[in-house]
Parts: C-alpha cells; sequence; structure tokens
C-alpha cells in the first residue's frame, strides 16, 4: 500500500508516430491526486482532454486509441505502460498531434523521461483493485484471465511460427525497478511480409529498423539484433501493462494471458468493471476493504477538467 505519485517537474521529448508517421512532440506535466492519467491533445483551435480510461477506448488496430468528441489519440500503450510500470498515478500527457511518439518502439524513452523529471509522493492513498474471483474473456484459441493473488504479478505466453519466436512464455513479478529492468526495453514487432500490407490500409507509416523489430523469413532484419533472447514476449507484457493501465486504478492479481492482443486486452478491463462482484478497493481514502459497487472513479478531476485553448 502507497501514497498516490506523479513527476516533479514538467519534461518533452519528440518523435514519429508509429502508424501516423507524423513529427510529434510530447511533454509530461505534474497533476492532483485523483486525476489519474490525462491526455490532452492540442489543436489549432484549442486543446481537448481525454482520461486513460475504458469509456474513452476506441476500435482500432495493431495499437490502443482514445477518442472524445472526434477528438483521437493513437498507440497509448507504450507510455501508459511507463507510467503503470514506474508508479506514476497522476500526470497531465500533452501532445501536439494525433498519436505518441514511438520513439525507439519500446516504453524506454519514456522511462527515462519520468525518472529525469522525478517521482514525487502526493498526499493521498492510492486504491487498488484486489481480484476475489476469476475473470476470463476468450477468442478462439486466445484468452487473458486475471485471478486472485497476493500480489500483482503477469504470466504472459505467445506462439509464431517464426525460427526467432516460437513459443515463448515470461512470469513478470510487478515492481518498479523490475519494469525498468525486464520490460521497458522490448520493442514492438512486426513481420516484413506484413509491411507492404499495413502501409496499403494506412498503418505503420512511420515504422522503420529504428522503431521496430523487422523479421524476415529468416530472422531479424535490425543490425543490432535482440536486445533479449526473448524480447517479443517481454513486449507482449508491455502492451499488457499499457493496456490494463485503463483500469484506472492497479490491480493485485495473477493476469495470465495466453496469444492475447490489444483488442483481448481492453475486453478483460470492461469484463473486470462489469463484474463488481469479483473485486473488492483497497486502501480507500475512508480505508474500507469492502466490494465497490460501481467502476473506479479515479477520473474524477479528470472528467471536470478545464483545459485552456493552446498558444
Amino acid at each position: 500500500m502507497r501514497y498516490q505519485q506523479t513527476i516533479s517537474q514538467s519534461i518533452s521529448c519528440s518523435g514519429v508516430g508509429l502508424h501516423t508517421g507524423q513529427r510529434v512532440t510530447l511533454t509530461m506535466n505534474p497533476a492532483p491526486p485523483d486525476t489519474g492519467v490525462v491526455f490532452i491533445r492540442h489543436h489549432a483551435e484549442g486543446a481537448v482532454s481525454l482520461a486513460a480510461a475504458i469509456s474513452n477506448l476506441v476500435p482500432t488496430e495493431l495499437c490502443t486509441a482514445l477518442s472524445v468528441n472526434g477528438t483521437q489519440i493513437k498507440t497509448v500503450e507504450h507510455v501508459l505502460a511507463a507510467l503503470a510500470g514506474l508508479e506514476v498515478d497522476n500526470v497531465y500527457v500533452e501532445l501536439d498531434g494525433g498519436e505518441v511518439p514511438a520513439m525507439d518502439g519500446s516504453s524506454s524513452a519514456f522511462v527515462k523521461l519520468i525518472q529525469a523529471a522525478g517521482v514525487v509522493p502526493q498526499n493521498r492513498r492510492r486504491p487498488y483493485l484486489k481480484i476475489m474471483q476469476p475473470i476470463e474473456v476468450r477468442e478462439g484459441g486466445r484468452r487473458v484471465i486475471i485471478e486472485p493473488s497476493a500480489t500483482p504479478r503477469i504470466t504472459c505466453s505467445v506462439e509464431y511460427d517464426h525460427p526467432m519466436i516460437q513459443a515463448q512464455a515470461y512470469v513478470y513479478e510487478w515492481s518498479a525497478s523490475a519494469f525498468e529492468r525486464e520490460i521497458a526495453d522490448a520493442r514492438t514487432f512486426a513481420f516484413l511480409n506484413e509491411v507492404e500490407g499495413l502501409w496499403a490500409r494506412g498503418l505503420a507509416k512511420g515504422g522503420s529498423l529504428e522503431n521496430t523489430i523487422v523479421l524476415s523469413e529468416q530472422g531479424v532484419l535490425n543490425e543490432s539484433g535482440l536486445r533479449f533472447q526473448n524480447e517479443f514476449v517481454r513486449h507482449k507484457v508491455l502492451d499488457l501493462i499499457g493496456d490494463l493501465a485503463l483500469l484506472g486504478v492497479p490491480f493485485i492479481g495473477h493476469l495470465i494471458a495466453d496469444r492475447s492482443g490489444h483488442a483481448l486486452h481492453t475486453k478483460l478491463v470492461e469484463k473486470i468493471l462489469e463484474q463488481t462482484d469479483s473485486w473488492v478497493l483497497l486502501n480507500t481514502e475512508e480505508d474500507l476493504a469492502v466490494a465497490h459497487k460501481s467502476a473506479p472513479l479515479v477520473h474524477a478531476h479528470a472528467a471536470s477538467l478545464q483545459v485552456s485553448p493552446a498558444f
């Protein structure tokens, strides 16, 4: 159990969006307790705030995207993973484009950004959603389930018909130091024979060997090779952490994912919030440990946020 945290100062980075191919600047700013993570998309006409909540999820392909009143921000999962992995609860993430910059295709740049800004505690307890009964989502042979556990942990497995991947599994015991050491550097990946098809559908326009592991039939095209022998399953863990951040509150449970993806992850978030009798909310300000009969309201401040027009 701990207090909520934010960053101590504003800090920025710039890069190209993986799917849009457009250059964008991202700035993280401190936020007050109970704000959660709020994206702020700047337009010439002003700005729009988008809370990192499952209610703002919009269906998309190969990434996780949020939308409010027609304003969309794509590929939020890697920065959300960095914030959740380093246990940063409240932050404003400002963007001058419609997609989070890909950087090197992992969460590493965002981790360094957060560490450079500094993480500071706030005077409000951090609630936790503790799983009491298993909750599962399946699609064919793919599944993701969250079960009761004394501590937060993830078991993830992937399987691809490729000599560099085949079957891989990874068990992640949740902590800020473990995220930085084991998960943050794992990059997104793509298969060379699928890249042209992605371009034809308007995806991966900003993809390159600088931000994506590209696999030919024989091996990896990136001259630097892999950062981990099992980098592929580690990146799936990264995506899973980012997608589960849309709960709006950290969980205590064992998350098991088998050949899952963004759509399945976010369906699990929806199902968790629907099945209110399968979890309890701990460490609230009232110190209650009873079933919470409505979805977490950690975005209450974000919902009423008044954003000043962009200059």
